[in-house]
């Protein structure tokens, strides 16, 4: 199911389809980097994690992490959604993607797409964001959507240090 388009892209719904993806993308430099170690190895891990996290966050929250994929070849480039985190007040916008896809101008296009949809479509009052403080390509990206940094945040009591915007 699509969710929205923009002159280049297209975000739409995981599918099982899209396992050989997601393993690329999560086990990428950059995502290792700013993510971190999410445990997607293979085809089977993947598939796992598109029925019982990305799908089932589609049917209990009414959005979730979708793929982006360019229009043209509808070829998959990276993710980006909501989420709903036990640990933070807020909704976040979360996104990512495959490293040769990065600096064209397509996370700005779909994270900024992807806020208007959040908050006109889906409602959404506020939409956070949370990031390494190493990660500046993140940082600047936030601040050009009018994101400003708020506090240090953990998520978990054991886990590491994040910065909020909002």
């Amino acid at each position: 199911m699509n969710i929205l388009e923009t002159s280049r892209l297209r975000l739409r719904e995981f599918t099982l389809d899209d396992a050989p993806f997601l393993v690329s993308l999560m086990n990428s430099d950059s995502w290792m980097e700013f993510i971190g170690n999410t445990a997607v190895h293979t085809i089977d891990h993947a598939e796992q994690y598109i029925v019982k996290g990305l799908q089932q966050s589609y049917t209990s929250q009414g959005f979730g992490l979708w793929l982006i994929e360019k229009k043209e070849l509808c070829e998959p480039i990276g993710m980006c959604g909501l989420l709903r985190r036990e640990a933070l007040d807020y909704i976040d916008i979360g996104f990512a993607l495959l490293p040769e896809f990065q600096g064209k101008g397509y996370a700005i296009e779909i994270t900024a797409s992807t806020m208007i949809f959040g908050k006109y479509i889906l409602g959404i009052e506020q939409i956070a964001a949370i990031t390494k403080s190493n990660n500046l390509r993140s940082i600047a990206l936030l601040k050009k959507l009018g994101f400003s940094y708020q506090k240090n945040i953990k998520l978990k009591a054991d886990g590491e240090e994040l910065q909020l915007y909002l």
